[in-house]
């Protein structure tokens, strides 16, 4: 397995250990709903530097990723940054991504588990643009500072006028004297910024943030943040046997730019009216839902779930599934097979939780 830069911290902050993506990455360090919690209400940090990172540079970068991703990478400002996917042909999803527009380069951020499967698919379609590829991942620390108050507690640590940084926009900024770019997206739900800077003043950085009231946090609430703010995670609601528009991520497919790969499969599939529908769902006793689960609705099996879990805010179980369009209703009364018992569970409006703005 793989370790970050950070696995030392980790360990000796108490955090418990587990593989995820192939890496061996923090759970918790305390509990889950405690971690969750401080998020929620305060600000929590996590390392997240197993995500893969790759930089383009070259004349023609910007070309490639227009092929590769679903969103528009044309029309990208410097320091703006954009959410997106890569497909297959067929429209099934490879990754979901976010593209970064720096100032001589592009940069990408992908999912820990797919890194190998995304290098080799940009290795097939290299050849063909005058562009250099760079897998960046091992190279710096990726964290990630989560919270309604995460804003105060940095901007006491830097000279940068963080609220000037819009959402899905980035910089280049020191934070207590230490070199970072940071950019104001996560995947919590909450506000708060990710940054990218060097291992050894990462740690340092690290412990600024703890000392400063923030709360070290594991895969575990990270999920559970996650799967609140209704956040697909692939593996779950997205793989190769799922494409975007399925999946309610139309909003990072966008037919009005040239040629990409998977364009018109997923105009087909955007014509269907019969294509299952990704919901949310809350159910009535304290069984968590798992992914597999079936959906039922009377005798028939409806749906899916592909995300359960307890959801802290809500002090409910909580799911997402795919289901038939014809029972997607918001509102609608279905039961959830766990284990062999059924479990009473309504569909809800997604996301579950919203934080206040």
């Amino acid at each position: 397995m793989l370790h970050t830069p950070l696995y030392d911290w980790h360990v000796s902050h108490g955090g418990r250990m587990v593989e995820f993506g192939g890496w061996e990455m923090p759970v918790q360090y305390t509990s889950i709903v405690e971690e969750h919690t401080a998020v929620r209400n305060a600000a929590g940090l996590f390392d997240i530097s197993h995500m893969g990172r790759f930089e383009f540079r070259g004349p023609q970068s910007q070309a490639l990723l227009q092929q590769l991703v679903t969103c528009r990478v044309d029309n990208l400002a410097v320091d703006q940054i954009r959410y997106g996917l890569m497909c297959r042909a067929d429209g099934g999803v490879l990754d979901d991504v976010l593209v970064y527009r720096l100032a001589d380069s592009y940069g990408l951020v992908v999912n820990a588990g797919n890194r190998e499967k995304i290098v080799a698919w940009i290795a097939g379609h290299l050849p063909r643009f005058e562009c250099q590829f760079a897998d960046d991942t091992t190279a710096a620390v990726m964290l990630a500072l989560q919270g309604p108050q995460a804003l105060g507690i940095l901007q006491s640590l830097t000279s940068t006028t963080l609220t000037a940084i819009k959402y899905y926009y980035g910089t280049l900024a020191e934070i207590d004297g230490i070199p970072v770019y940071l950019s104001r997206t996560g995947y919590t739900g909450e506000d708060g910024f990710e940054f990218v800077l060097d291992p050894q003043a990462a740690m340092i950085l690290a412990d600024k943030l703890i000392e400063a009231g923030v709360k070290p946090c594991g895969l575990g609430a990270r999920d559970t943040l996650r799967l609140e703010a209704a956040m697909p995670l692939y593996g779950h609601e997205l793989t190769e046997e799922i494409d975007p528009i399925t999946a309610g991520l139309d909003f990072g497919v966008k037919f009005d730019k040239p040629d990409f790969i998977g364009k018109t499969a997923l105009q087909e599939i955007a014509q269907k009216t019969d294509r299952k529908q990704r919901v949310g769902l809350i159910l009535a006793g304290k069984r968590i839902a798992r992914e597999g689960a079936n959906v039922m609705r009377g005798d028939e099996t409806i749906g899916v779930v592909t995300s359960g879990t307890f959801s802290p805010t809500l002090d409910k179980p909580i799911a997402m599934a795919y289901v038939r369009p014809d029972q997607a209703a918001v509102g609608t009364a279905l039961e959830i097979d766990i284990r062999g018992k059924r479990e009473a569970a309504t569909i809800v409006p997604l996301p579950f939780y919203k934080r206040s703005r």
